[in-house]
């Protein structure tokens, strides 16, 4: 391969190579190309199919090249950042031959990566559906009768392989958090997940169902022969240079093997309580409380809501290199920096339970609990709060002031929840308009019959929308944000608690600015953040509780 090509401009006497490397640092993409002597193009470049032959599609998305043309023994490549050495090595590689870079902003190489790949996972599996040989033909009406060997045969063939890449690596750069795979009698479904709301894909033919999930099966380490029982397995792979972790779990249905792949991108992990949409006031309340030396937080919610990240925010908040913070969790989700994590292994015995009872003996000062579900949890958590430490948990219930009477319901004396309670925030999450294109209409009836005459007071400029633009993919929304309530432990709610007071009379006793999750949303979507619908959406279980 011809290293010359990527390597750095050798400077005349005299030049100032440390000046040279600070330009080069503080520079846009494009100039810094342009010093490194790297040709960028201000059009569309002219391109041949001959050429984006030479390198797979999934490999295109992956490295973010597309090659263009063959000149002099080298293959022209577009790339969206020309300076990643790495990505020009493997194209290198990959291509068989020596590479020549041109830079391209990210609109033209978007619309590029289209004119020649496509929308590639769908255009793949298109092309597929006629071949029977990759998925075994008319299979689909006896799966019982495919062989392991069979399946492994057909999963293992370049061009389904190359299928499966694309729906990962696609469903990776729409944001996408649980791919799903799901056989029907005549069909097999793709869809994604994205802030929140599950998007069907255009759907690969069902001959390809026993080769796709078993290629899906063999990346995850799952036993490729049994498929009548559940299985759970883990996939890493690298995307545009970051490491991404895939849980997969896969249950037999009527028609086969349903897949659920659940997409652990840590770059996308808002790791504030900014990000996450906590508004300045809430904020303040959370730090204070995060902040004392011991106690016990709790984060409430149902599956899905977002209380693991919440308490990620927080931990990432406290670190501090003189604190030992440990985690004990269900699994580890995202591993987290300066910090220790314990994944529970039931198989060989390691519980919440027993887990709680090791961290004890590491000298902690915080600690983080993925959740307490029974008893002898709840004990040892706290008496580890008793003991001095600062530890932080969750649990699944509606509100926050329910939370207490879920604790005395598994066991946990009243006065001893009383004594080391500090606090409890229970959250909901909703879609976050998208930027480019929200905008103001006036309050319909039907949106005013549907919330309080007190809450219409806020919105006398209008209600929010999103009209749906490219970034957005029409949808309206883009990303996510959690709608909250936090009750603070003051002197009253800590006496109530400890009297065994019902959960109507704890929410008497709560401070005069508490605010409920419905309320913190409509302030959103007064402020032109997300929509009444989906506070609605988000919030009216508790309403109706």
């Amino acid at each position: 391969m011809d290293h010359d090509l990527h390597s750095t401009p050798v400077p005349a006497d005299g030049f100032d190579a440390a000046a040279f490397a600070s330009i080069a640092g503080d520079a846009s993409l494009r100039d810094r190309c342009k010093l490194f002597g790297i040709a960028w193009a201000d059009a569309l470049p002219e391109s041949s199919a001959e050429a984006a032959a030479r390198l797979a599609p999934d490999a295109a998305v992956r490295l973010r090249v597309v090659p263009l043309r063959e000149e002099r023994g080298r293959l022209v490549v577009a790339m969206l950042d020309p300076l990643d050495i790495a990505a020009v090595d493997e194209t290198a590689s990959l291509a068989r031959m020596p590479v020549m870079r041109i830079g391209l902003d990210q609109a033209l190489f978007s619309e590029l990566m289209r004119d020649m790949y496509g929308t590639t996972a769908a255009r793949m599996a298109e092309s597929l559906a006629e071949d029977s040989e990759v998925g075994g033909g008319d299979v689909e009406h006896n799966l019982d009768a495919i062989e392991a060997d069979d399946v492994h045969r057909m999963a293992e063939q370049p061009t389904l392989i190359n299928l499966v890449n694309l729906v990962i690596l696609e469903a990776i750069q729409n944001r996408t958090s649980d791919i799903h795979i799901e056989p029907f009698e005549t069909e097999l479904k793709v869809k994604y997940r994205i802030d929140g709301v599950l998007i069907e894909q255009p759907s690969p033919p069902k001959h390809l169902q026993p080769a796709l999930i078993g290629r899906v099966k063999i990346m995850a380490h799952m036993n490729i022969a049994e498929r009548y029982v559940p299985q759970d397995g883990h996939i890493t792979l690298r995307f545009e240079g970051r490491k991404v972790d895939i849980r997969v779990s896969t249950v037999p249905t009527v028609y086969g093997e349903s897949v659920v792949m659940r997409i652990l991108d840590k770059s996308s992990l808002p790791l504030d309580l900014v990000s996450l949409g906590m508004r300045e006031q809430m904020r303040g309340m959370m730090d204070k409380m995060i902040q004392k030396p011991h106690g016990m937080v709790l984060v409430t919610g149902p599956t899905g809501s977002g209380k693991t990240t919440t308490l990620y925010a927080c931990l990432n908040k406290l670190y501090d290199p003189r604190k030992k913070i440990i985690t004990i969790e269900d699994p580890v989700e995202y591993e987290l920096s300066g910090i220790n994590q314990i994944p529970v292994n039931p198989k060989r015995g390691l519980t919440f339970a027993t887990g709680l009872r090791a961290i004890l003996r590491q000298d902690p000062d915080v600690i983080f609990v993925g959740e307490v579900r029974d008893n002898e949890t709840v004990d040892i958590a706290i008496r580890s709060a008793l003991t001095g430490h600062l530890l932080f948990t969750t649990l699944h219930t509606n509100d926050s002031i329910s939370s207490v009477g879920r604790l005395v319901d598994m066991g946990a004396e009243p006065f001893l929840i009383a004594s080391v309670l500090e606090g409890m925030l229970a959250q909901r999450l909703g879609r976050r308009l998208c930027k480019e294109c929200v905008t103001r209409i006036p309050m319909t009836e039907e949106m005013a019959a549907r919330i309080t005459p007190e809450e219409r007071l806020l919105f006398k400029d209008g209600a929010a929308v999103g009209k749906g633009c490219e970034k957005c993919n029409g949808s309206g929304f883009r990303g996510r944000m959690g709608f909250y309530e936090l009750a603070r432990i003051n002197a009253r709610l800590r006496e109530g608690i400890s009297k065994n007071r019902t959960t109507l009379e704890l929410r008497e006793m709560v401070d005069k600015d508490f605010q409920s999750m419905r309320d913190d949303g409509m302030h959103k979507a007064a402020a032109g953040l997300t929509t009444i619908d989906e506070v609605l959406r988000a919030t009216q279980d508790i309403d109706d509780a």
